[in-house]
């Protein structure tokens, strides 16, 4: 059923969203990406649903604060190129975020449609939409500095901060170089998220964009092993350590032995790498005709179950302490991998894993109650007495979150937050150490890749104060 209503200026449609996604059966049998591409009269309709409301709820509750009815409302009039300009003005990156955003938690949830009981305008689609064109037609513009600065800015990572860092920094004119310990940039694009959710393809344009554009990078390079922070304070002008969180949280459980779990960024990385074409190398994880049980409830964990679906296993499970509301991964996620025939097992934490010959069998779990949450807090989970069940299990699959490494190990100076992550001002990004800056998952903790697109612009935005008043000094 289709509704119009009236609206200054003509007519607008509102109609519940259809996201359109490949048949559960056909996208479990690879890895490219679920929702289809919608058509040009498609995705204009669409956006032809904004209510243009007179406050942008969605872009208020977007990190980067992304124009977000002006570019819909270009859209709908046929202008996707100016669309795509504007949607580029707050955006390093607006065709990934489109596809890897937790939209229902974000700029949908806040759609007004939703809070009138109609589905939200799909703003993720378009955004994805609008990237595509814009590289399919040529829009994107390259990177050519209106001044060459002979100030040198080195970033520490090739993830999402360290990239939108490097480009919002090239644009101004800086020799940038991007050092990275994984031998192709993208970090957690790249190795981490799946390519059903974001082809590889889609980071490698971001990423050749920039190389066109005169960003260097180094590969294949760790700081603290290779180089040293110390090193890269004397080669360049200033430095941002946008490194992310790598160290995985582990299961702290009776019978895990060290072969006995396997680490979810781990499993993650094997199978991104044979989407690249990598030659398959010794320990790589495979889940293929075994019982796969995940441990977690984010966004990581659903990768992995979804993951492990695409590889053959027998059965998947999740296993997650709290219930469905409280699960801090995305709905929109949820939901694909019950329809790609993942069990959940809600409310139910493990106790112990169980082996036979230091194989794991299974895992033992409890099931869980939540308690009346105090005002403004989460809930807890309280076990529920001789509820103790058994799942069986070849391979167990840690998916706990992650902390940061002991970056300070090698750089005693670099203060540290209580957590590992580094301690920075308020809002210049600076750290202890001066001319050194940081940004994203390094300063925030595990969290989502558009707040490490809106830190690393920001970053580069105080880095570019810091050497501008360096060189108004030394004109003085």
């Amino acid at each position: 059923m289709t509704h119009k209503t009236i609206k200054p200026g003509g007519t607008f449609v509102l109609e519940p969203r259809r996201l359109s996604k490949a048949s559960a059966e056909l996208r479990a049998r690879g890895f490219g990406e679920i929702t289809l591409p919608p058509s040009t009269e498609k995705a204009e309709a669409q956006a032809a649903r904004c209510t243009d409301c007179g406050v942008p709820f969605c872009q208020n509750a977007c990190p980067l604060h992304n124009n977000i009815p002006d570019w819909l409302r270009l859209s709908a009039e046929h202008e996707a190129r100016e669309a795509w300009r504007i949607a580029s003005l707050t955006s390093t990156m607006p065709e990934i975020c489109g596809r890897i955003c937790p939209q229902d938690r974000l700029c949908e949830g806040a759609c007004t449609l939703n809070q009138s009981g109609w589905e939200a305008v799909t703003i993720g689609s378009v955004e994805a939409w609008l990237g595509d064109q814009a590289f399919e037609n040529g829009w994107v513009e390259p990177i050519r500095p209106a001044v060459e600065r002979r100030e040198g800015v080195g970033v520490v990572g090739a993830g999402p901060a360290g990239l939108a860092a490097a480009d919002r920094l090239r644009s101004q004119g800086y020799q940038v170089t991007v050092y990275d310990r994984h031998d192709r940039a993208g970090g957690l694009l790249i190795y981490g998220i799946p390519g059903f959710k974001l082809e590889k393809r889609v980071v490698q344009r971001r990423v050749d964009r920039l190389i066109d554009g005169g960003v260097r990078f180094v590969l294949d390079c760790e700081v603290g092993r290779d180089v040293s922070l110390t090193e890269l304070r004397q080669r360049h002008d200033a430095v941002l350590l946008a490194m992310g969180v790598y160290q995985p949280r582990i299961l702290s459980a009776p019978g895990r032995g060290p072969d006995s779990t396997v680490a979810a960024l781990s499993y993650l990385t094997h199978q991104n790498r044979r989407d690249l074409g990598d030659a398959e190398g010794d320990g790589w994880h495979e889940a293929r005709g075994k019982r796969v049980v995940v441990i977690g409830g984010g966004d990581t964990a659903m990768d992995c179950v979804r993951t492990a679906v695409r590889q053959g296993a027998a059965s998947v499970t999740c296993l997650y302490r709290r219930d469905r509301d409280n699960m801090p991964g995305s709905a929109r996620e949820v939901v694909n991998a019950e329809e790609e025939g993942v069990r959940f097992e809600w409310l139910a934490a493990p106790k112990a894993l169980l082996s036979q010959a230091d194989q794991v069998v299974g895992v033992r779990a409890a099931r869980m109650a939540l308690t009346e949450p105090r005002t403004g807090e989460r809930a807890d989970i309280v076990p529920v007495p001789d509820s103790d069940f058994d799942i069986p299990a070849d391979i167990v699959i840690e998916a706990l979150g992650f902390s940061p490494e002991p970056f300070a190990a090698h750089e005693p100076d670099l203060r540290l937050r209580e957590d590992g992550t580094i301690r920075v001002g308020s809002v210049s990004f600076a750290t202890s150490l001066p001319g050194v800056y940081a940004a994203g998952d390094a300063v925030r903790g595990a969290s989502l890749v558009v707040w490490a697109v809106r830190e690393g612009q920001d970053a580069a935005a105080e880095i570019d104060r810091y050497l501008m008043s360096r060189t108004e000094e030394v004109a003085a």
